[in-house]
């Protein structure tokens, strides 16, 4: 004999399905879906003796690195660029990508190639909120951070405490 689900039974499901729904769309979704930025290289009021080359805009290279993914599933590839242009410190990501996730920040680490949130957590400041998972953008600096204390540039998920990606930075030429 087949018995029947309680009516109350029916509500707990349907409780459950409308606040997990949300819930794993918002964890689940950044691991499909790219935000891909294009933003060209800023202006600023550099002299032409300090021009970039290759069209990359007007400014002094201050450092540089390269992404690497901080494991198998957190890839992440690129290079990062720190220029000085005009009275602004621009981190720039060009080219760029790594594996989306919920609530990406950029910061910059005194470790040098951190790998867990107390890498992390032994000196950092944070840039910026990841604009997109793909392409070339810029970050300003802020005006208090001390380029010379911080070793890398690290893609990082707040929520979760989680490294995506790391660039050990060397001084630029």
């Amino acid at each position: 004999m087949r018995t029947r689900m309680p009516r109350w039974a029916w509500w707990v499901i349907a409780a459950a399905v409308i606040v997990g729904v949300p819930i794993a769309w918002y964890l689940g979704s950044p691991l499909f879906i790219n935000r891909v930025v294009d933003e060209p290289f800023p202006k600023g009021n550099t002299s032409a003796s300090d021009a970039m080359p290759s069209g990359a805009g007007q400014g002094t290279v201050v450092a540089r690195g390269t992404f690497a993914g901080a494991d198998d599933f957190h890839k992440g590839e690129g290079s990062v660029t720190v220029y000085r242009v005009g009275g602004d410190v621009v981190l720039r990501l060009d080219p760029f990508k790594v594996t989306n996730g919920p609530d990406l920040h950029v910061i910059l680490t005194k470790h040098e190639s951190p790998k867990s949130r107390g890498d992390v957590e032994a000196g950092y400041v944070e840039v910026d909120k990841l604009k997109g998972n793909v392409g070339s953008q810029n970050y300003t600096l802020p005006k208090d951070a001390n380029l010379a204390e911080y070793k890398a540039v690290v893609i990082y998920c707040k929520p979760f405490h989680v490294v995506f990606a790391t660039a050990p930075l060397e001084a630029g030429n």
